[in-house]
């Protein structure tokens, strides 16, 4: 489908312009709405491309357990302790939950953080998003995500391709699949979420190439028409913008990453699709195959891949959800970075597993784990670290941090720092002109940087 909407408007900034030109499911179009040229145009703004670094940022929505994930609590009595036995990793004298093998067996990639503090108690993702509680800054449009922070800051590696994407499948509880927002950034930097199938926004429904020429043409003579209306020259470079935009839709790289059609089958294999899906309820499937995908779409040229894994809401049956999501997790993890690695891609690329609070140390009724924000885990990889470690120790019952807690946004200062961005010295105006440091805490995880 492709549409195009003639009447002019007027606009907060005065300007009359068409109201927006719509191919498939992707704004095209300034007016009204997020449309990719003005995605790129304010890339654009920037100015740098350097070389490219990314991040692959799976939340594990609902609050993974971290007592049954990657610090089993052997000497904790029946009613807290849990089913799950300790296993030897690759790296002498770390242990992890026996569910985990794969990545047991290849701990010297990986850094387990074991004491995540700071944690809002947030029922959603921003805060593995962005680094900041939601209310942060709200009067100003809030805090950017990371993505948005690189769309801003690094722009994009290739035209055809956005510096941001999210993969998330829409869930009931809307929290757990939101993309990560721009913030005071505007709506310019708002990540691109691909729908459906991962494909609509892509695909150019009934129309061929020839004709989507020639609308882009009929497009050109539109805005021509208000040219001598464009007092304050704001129309002035709109065809660029647009021509970008167009690229993404006739360019292969973005739709190939898209498709795991054209992968080959013994990686598809390696990840596994993560079916059959259980434990989904009002949260995320496990999908393997967004976890490939991701992969592909760094490997295109993304510098951010946001995306939700699985549902981990354990109030009930939580030893029977981690056996089912930590093995499917454990098989598309630890071929991610397998893969990375092998396609000398990991020293770029970092990779951050984590969800937005644990779960509680006691056992309830229903032989599940309920909310418990007084410290969590993270589970990383790549970005050029000092892996093969984990870090922090909670009490032997699991309730607070013991040893070396580690503050949200000294995770958010890594990823940062990996990503080529010193958050000691990088600032960002916000809408009233003060610039806005990207964390507080700004120093990255000392053991690992």
């Amino acid at each position: 489908m492709l549409s195009i909407y003639g009447s002019a408007q007027r606009l907060c900034d005065g300007v009359s312009r068409r109201s927006f030109l719509k191919i498939g499911g992707l704004a095209m179009g300034a007016a009204g709405g997020i449309g990719l040229p003005q995605l790129l145009r304010a890339e654009a703004l920037a100015g740098k491309t350097p070389s490219h670094k990314a991040i692959i940022n799976i939340f594990l929505g609902g609050g993974p357990p971290h007592q049954d994930m990657w610090e089993i609590k052997t000497e904790a009595p029946k009613e807290i302790r849990g089913e799950f036995n300790p296993i030897d990793t690759q790296v002498p004298g770390i242990q992890i939950c026996e569910v985990f093998k794969n990545i047991a067996a290849m701990m010297s990639k990986f850094v387990v953080i074991r004491t995540v503090v700071g944690n809002s108690g947030g029922h959603d993702a921003h805060q593995c998003l962005s680094g900041w509680e939601r209310g942060n800054l709200q009067s100003v449009g809030g805090r950017p995500s990371i993505g948005s922070v690189l769309s801003k800051l690094r722009g994009p590696v290739n035209r055809g391709v956005p510096p941001t994407v999210a993969l998330a499948e829409k869930t009931q509880h809307v929290p757990w699949s939101e993309p990560g927002g721009p913030g005071f950034l505007g709506a310019a930097y708002t990540p691109f979420k691909p729908q459906g199938e991962g494909m609509a926004d892509l695909k150019l429904q009934n129309v061929t190439f020839d004709r989507l020429q020639d609308r882009q043409a009929l497009l050109k003579g539109l805005d021509n028409l208000k040219r001598e209306a464009d007092a304050n020259g704001s129309i002035h470079g709109m065809d660029a913008f647009s021509e970008a935009a167009f690229g993404v839709l006739t360019s292969s790289k973005l739709v190939d990453a898209l498709d795991l059609s054209k992968e080959d089958p013994s990686v598809r294999a390696r990840y596994g699709d993560g079916k059959p899906y259980k434990f989904q309820y009002d949260g995320a499937p496990t999908c393997n195959e967004h976890v490939l995908m991701a992969r592909r779409l760094v490997e295109a040229g993304v510098r951010s891949v946001s995306l939700s894994y699985g549902r981990w809401d354990s109030h009930g049956d939580n030893f029977g959800l981690v056996r089912d999501h930590g093995a499917k997790l454990d098989q598309c993890v630890s071929a991610l970075v397998q893969d990375l690695d092998e396609r000398g891609m990991l020293n770029d690329v970092t990779v951050c597993v984590w969800g937005e609070f644990g779960r509680t140390p006691r056992v309830n009724n229903g032989a599940g784990r309920d909310h418990w924000p007084q410290v969590s885990c993270a589970l990383m990889a790549g970005g050029g670290m000092r892996t093969g470690q984990a870090i922090g120790e909670t009490n032997r019952l699991g309730e607070y941090a013991l040893k070396r807690p580690v503050h949200f946004q000294e995770v958010t200062s890594t990823i940062y720092h990996n990503l080529g961005i010193d958050t000691m010295s990088t600032a960002i105006p916000d809408p009233t002109g003060r610039p806005q440091f990207l964390v507080d805490v700004r120093d990255p995880i000392r053991e690992i940087v």
